[in-house]
């Protein structure tokens, strides 16, 4: 098999055009990093109490926004129901970051420790250690339960931290945080949010920002460099996890939580247009972006219509 070497990567493109020096790319990204960072413990006041009369999320990005059922509901249990859901969201990034981080680490096992790509990797690495604690903590202070994602999916997870190829693990990665990252750019200005929980969400968005753009380059290369056969096991890979996300995205408890009854909630979520353009319109750069270096390709793209991700 022919091997793929850096200089040959950098005379080779895509559809977005020639692909970057993996080094350079790197370098830019720990220059942000070292201008950019946060310490959530000392950036927030976790001290604070919650503000009366203030949503804990943006009520447009709640799951029953504008269904029937949300009409029937009163104004405190919306705002209870936003509570919740922030929490659920929260598990649900810890979950994503957890496995992200082992994934950064295999994806580096090999590489040379002294480049600036794997300096990079593991500064990334203790950006989502910190933000896995950020969330945990506004978890706590929301008063809020915690809500896992099912069982069955955190035991799959297992399964695709030991299998994962390295284009998977990228396009899985960019999955758990650009839709996540789109509703926090609209949640950190919005002056009807909790001041802390707007706090949470700049400093995610400020450093996420990174990340992306990390993950984004690194699939584009591999996309470009990988067999073909690792090619076509992205594209199913990749569709599964939208699946997957789509499912575990609002853990159902929330609903009984705050008196509702699960059933309707969950066949009102799913027949609902508002929640399907959020969600879709959540995940656009992303999917434009898959589409546009191959990924969203044969039975993959199958799997994303199927998740609710892609129209």
């Amino acid at each position: 098999m022919t091997t793929v070497t850096e200089r040959d990567v950098q005379l080779l493109r895509d559809a977005l055009g020639p692909l970057r020096d993996r080094e350079q790319i790197a370098e830019r990204l720990l220059e942000s990093s070292a201008k950019h960072s946060f310490d959530p413990d000392k950036e927030l006041d976790w001290e604070s109490a919650a503000e009366d009369g203030k949503w804990f999320w943006p009520p447009e990005l709640v799951s029953l926004y504008d269904t029937p059922l949300w009409r029937r509901m009163s104004e405190e249990q919306r705002s209870d129901l936003a509570r919740h859901e922030a929490a659920s969201l929260a598990s649900l990034g810890i979950w994503f970051e957890i496995i992200l981080m082992q994934l950064l680490v295999r994806h580096i096992y090999d590489k040379p420790v002294t480049s600036n790509h794997v300096r990079y990797a593991l500064t990334e690495i203790a950006d989502e250690c910190r933000h896995s604690m950020m969330f945990g903590r506004m978890i706590k202070w929301s008063g809020s339960p915690d809500y896992p994602v099912p069982r069955v999916y955190h035991n799959l997870a297992r399964v695709l931290k030991t299998m994962s190829t390295t284009p998977g693990s990228f396009a899985a990665t960019l999955l758990g945080e650009e839709i996540l990252d789109w509703m926090q750019r609209l949640t950190f200005p919005d002056e009807r949010v909790q001041t802390l929980v707007r706090g949470v969400t700049r400093i995610h968005v400020v450093e996420e920002a990174r990340h992306v753009r990390y993950a984004r380059e690194e699939l584009r290369r591999q996309m470009v460099t990988a067999p073909r056969w690792e090619r076509e096991l992205t594209r199913v890979s990749c569709g599964e996890a939208a699946r997957v996300f789509s499912v575990c995205f609002i853990n159902p408890l929330v609903y009984e939580n705050v008196g509702l009854d699960r059933r309707e909630a969950v066949a009102q979520v799913k027949a609902s247009g508002h929640r399907a353009e959020i969600m879709q319109t959540g995940a656009k750069r992303l999917t434009d972006f898959l589409d546009d270096i191959g990924v969203l390709n044969g039975v993959g793209r199958r799997l994303w219509k199927s998740s609710g991700l892609l129209a």
